[in-house]
């Protein structure tokens, strides 16, 4: 075909002088009316206060919160005083904060999550101590049932993985929730050194405390030599995918085995940032390979679309182990895509 000149003039009259907000599609054009300013600007990713997911900050006081009208509450917990080896998972809140251009649109899902629903960092859990693990649990429990107690959504970023046990004592108070669990481990081992309370076994302990059913509990990604620790997992009647599995199944029937295991009911979705694989996210404290790509990741959360979602987490991004802000970077992604879900989950209230 030769040059098309007319083709060109038709693109230089409806582009040429436009500014990035001038868009015509209308999928689009309703995006960019969220974004840009009628002078066709918008916010540059590094300017301002640095929050999770680039949302609005609104400070709370926890001794006698407000929450305004928030659906979703996003909210960091910087603690890992429950890591079996490597610490650093503490600055996980601050180091996704630190990421600067996650979003504003999913182009998957075709949301715009920060603009769709009405969402807030709040902040950080109040802790009373930096070294009493158990009374860290006891904050984040009470910090999360005022959160759910005014109708709002939590997504919580850690801190290691035993804050999902408080986060579920909390938001399972009332009755047992399911969960999608993405890990490399099962975490449901026993008494470590003393303590329960270990980022080893949140799951455990949230099903013998009642508000986890485990019937509608599924654990993809499991791997690596810590499997002698999990029996709790094929005990309590939980559902396991092991890495090792995911290539045969593929993971279209992945996504229908989870939404057929947690059904329409509550459900609860932790995503542990060792289910990637290191070679992608190598800041965390027990990284395993065999792991997902990082797109493999999206696409497993993206087909959860839809699902009754009351709550979610990203854990254990360990930034000082990753000296190129990747992991970091994939941490705050699931996070985003975690939020997109909550555009569609009927648990969000309207």
């Amino acid at each position: 075909m030769g040059f098309d000149r007319s083709k060109l003039d038709a693109l230089r009259s409806k582009y040429g002088e436009g500014h990035g907000g001038d868009i015509f599609d209308p999928r689009f054009r309703k995006v960019a009316d969220k974004i840009f300013t009628k002078g066709g600007t918008r916010r540059a990713p590094y300017a301002g206060m640095p929050t999770l997911l680039s949302a609005p900050h609104l400070p709370v006081d926890f001794a006698n919160p407000d929450f305004e009208d928030l659906q979703v509450a996003l909210i960091g917990m910087p603690m890992d005083l429950g890591v079996t080896n490597r610490p650093g998972s503490r600055f996980g809140p601050r180091a996704l904060r630190s990421i600067e251009r996650i979003g504003p649109y999913n182009h998957v899902l075709d949301c715009a999550p920060t603009f769709d629903l009405r969402v807030a960092d709040v902040g950080d859990v109040p802790f009373a101590s930096r070294y009493r693990l158990e009374q860290s649990h006891e904050d984040i429990e009470a910090t999360i049932a005022k959160i759910v107690g005014a109708g709002v959504i939590p997504l919580s970023v850690g801190g290691d993985h035993s804050i999902t046990h408080p986060i579920l004592k909390a938001i399972g108070k009332d009755r047992p929730v399911g969960l999608i669990h993405i890990d490399a481990h099962c975490d449901t081992g026993g008494l470590f050194d003393q303590t329960k309370f270990h980022h080893g076994g949140p799951m455990r302990n949230a099903v013998l405390d009642g508000v986890l059913d485990p019937s509608r509990t599924i654990q993809i990604g499991i791997r690596g030599s810590s499997e002698y620790l999990w029996e709790f997992s094929y005990e309590s009647g939980m559902t396991v995918i092991h890495a090792e599995e995911m290539s045969a199944m593929g993971m279209p029937a992945i996504i229908e085995k989870a939404r057929q295991i947690v059904g329409d009911g509550p459900t609860y979705l932790s995503f542990d940032i060792d289910s990637i694989d290191p070679a992608f996210a190598p800041g965390t404290g027990t990284p395993e390979v065999g792991g997902f790509t990082t797109r493999e990741a999206l696409e497993l959360l993206r087909g959860l679309k839809g699902l009754n979602f009351v709550g979610g987490d990203v854990v254990e991004v360990a930034p000082q182990y990753d000296g190129t802000t990747n992991t970091a970077h994939a941490g705050a992604q699931m996070l985003f895509e975690i939020l997109s879900l909550m555009v569609f989950s009927p648990a969000v209230k309207r």
